[in-house]
């Protein structure tokens, strides 16, 4: 099941669309605006087949120069990330074989079972202030929007699913009131969320971390900062168990795979 993004409606990007394209200040080289891009690509906030801005225009949303922009988007191409078309309705393009699964996987098995440890607890630390503050200020009402919109997405729809998942912990780090912690949590979500999207593939997986996600929504409507925070916790235990328990099979598969004939024989 793929797990790739609809391109947004025009005029109503994702909150962790609308992050991709934001200034990168004096860091503007090329190698930072090519990752940024690769990793929203590799995440899936930018989908398969989506246009990317002209030249120009994202030089001017990343704050960098032209040339800039034209020496990152060489880059991509080359790594097979984007496509260019000629004409009218040309372009650059995300490629229809940039998959976030793959890259996912690939970032899994690249990393160890202690950095993925080590990234969970950084991501729960920082999601659990943002839920615990929007316990205590956001009203109740905001959050019912958010637990209606959840509610509305079939959880056999992947890629919708996680498009809206994400956004929903973005909105809450939004009710924190806290400018720098949602800075934060968009970073953050982009960079845990093609993980969170590898355990979305299996339906079982899927249905629980739901379970969690609306859970942690209850609890920060009734005002139980607690509740919010321990709900958030168990789900990325789950998270992280569900990876581990992933990664060790594909080891093993791959282990299997690279072992001589001669070794592997009874």
């Amino acid at each position: 099941m793929s797990t790739r993004r609809a391109a947004p409606r025009s005029g109503r990007p994702t909150r962790l669309h609308s992050a991709v394209f934001q200034p990168i200040g004096d860091e503007g080289r090329a190698a930072l605006v090519q990752r940024r891009v690769a990793e929203a690509i590799m995440s899936g906030v930018l989908a398969a087949g989506e246009r990317l801005p002209a030249e120009t225009e994202l030089a001017a949303a990343f704050g960098v120069a032209p040339a800039t922009a034209r020496e990152a988007l060489l880059a991509l191409r080359e790594r097979g990330l984007i496509v260019t078309r000629r004409g009218r309705s040309g372009g650059s393009f995300i490629a229809d074989s940039a998959d976030p699964v793959r890259f996912a996987t690939r970032t899994l098995l690249d990393g160890s079972r202690v950095s993925l440890r080590d990234a969970a607890q950084h991501y729960l630390a920082l999601t659990s202030a943002c839920v615990e503050l929007a316990a205590q200020r956001a009203d109740v009402s905001e959050i019912a929007m958010i637990r209606t919109r959840l509610e509305r997405i079939s959880d056999h729809d992947l890629a919708a699913w996680r498009m809206a998942a994400d956004d929903a912990v973005i909105e809450l780090a939004a009710l924190s009131q806290s400018a720098r912690l949602t800075r934060e949590q968009m970073k953050l979500q982009g960079e845990f969320s093609p993980l969170l999207a590898l355990v979305d593939t299996d339906p079982a997986s899927r249905v629980e971390s739901r379970a969690h996600l609306l859970e942690v929504l209850r609890a920060v409507g009734s005002g139980d900062a607690d509740g919010a925070a321990r709900a958030l916790r168990d789900n990325t235990r789950f998270a992280v168990d569900w990876l581990i328990a992933y990664r060790e099979q594909h080891i093993g598969i791959i282990s299997l795979a690279t072992t001589s004939p001669e070794r592997i024989r009874p």
